[in-house]
């Protein structure tokens, strides 16, 4: 057949040979990064933390996260559990049970796969950047439910004072703390009383379907 008016030959095929190959290699390399933040998150001890069951990291930086692929566990530091009172632990926690709501790690984990898949393409991560903010943005909305915005503005305030750092947890990263950069912009959605929230309505889910209605004529092809 053809394509842009070009004959497919062996070239183009092995052109998409490999890029499917490059694809399953990305793929392999990511859940083995999934699979070894597992083994570490395992070897830590357990207690629950206002009434959550969560994993301990002995360290005296603040950290929390959902650590995971499609079943989390909550992981908190010591030095966030000894810093925090219990008003701005439970802030932070409240975040973290909407990540784990949404599950987060799951669709960003298969996210990251696209985005490193497409980073040849334009803008891809300045795209990266505004999911990444809209998903903390979502989570901060989650929690204004539970908390106090000022308490949680104010917890977000802690992380960004001291941010996560270390080398032995550096598949940790989806962390509630995020560039002080894009700080001001999550502070200003949390305090914001007239936020709409963040929900997909019909019109988008009809635009998402034309979006992606390419891929669903690719069976209807021939040559």
């Amino acid at each position: 057949g053809e394509m842009l008016g070009l004959e497919a030959s062996w070239f183009s095929y092995s052109l998409a040979l490999g890029f499917v190959t490059w694809g399953i290699l990305i793929a392999v390399q990511l859940i083995a990064q999934l699979w070894q933040s597992q083994c570490q998150i395992e070897r830590l001890s357990q207690q629950m933390v206002l009434g959550k069951t969560a994993r301990i990291l002995e360290d005296d930086f603040p950290y929390s996260a959902q650590v995971g692929f499609w079943k989390p566990e909550l992981v908190v530091s010591r030095g966030l559990l000894e810093s925090l009172d219990e008003i701005h632990l439970e802030a932070v926690i409240a975040h973290e049970q909407a990540h784990l709501n949404y599950r987060d790690t799951f669709w960003f984990g298969v996210l990251s796969w696209l985005k490193t898949l497409t980073v040849w393409l334009p803008h891809t991560e300045e795209l990266w950047q505004e999911l990444l903010l809209l998903r903390e943005i979502r989570a901060d909305r989650y929690a204004t439910q539970e908390v106090d915005p000022l308490i949680l503005a104010e917890s977000l305030l802690y992380f960004a004072k001291a941010p996560f750092y270390s080398s032995n947890y550096s598949n940790f990263s989806f962390s509630c703390s995020i560039l002080s950069s894009r700080l001001a912009e999550r502070i200003d959605a949390i305090l914001a009383e007239d936020s709409e929230p963040l929900t997909l309505g019909w019109w988008m889910w009809m635009l998402l379907f034309c979006i992606c209605l390419p891929w669903i004529t690719v069976p209807f092809h021939y040559s």
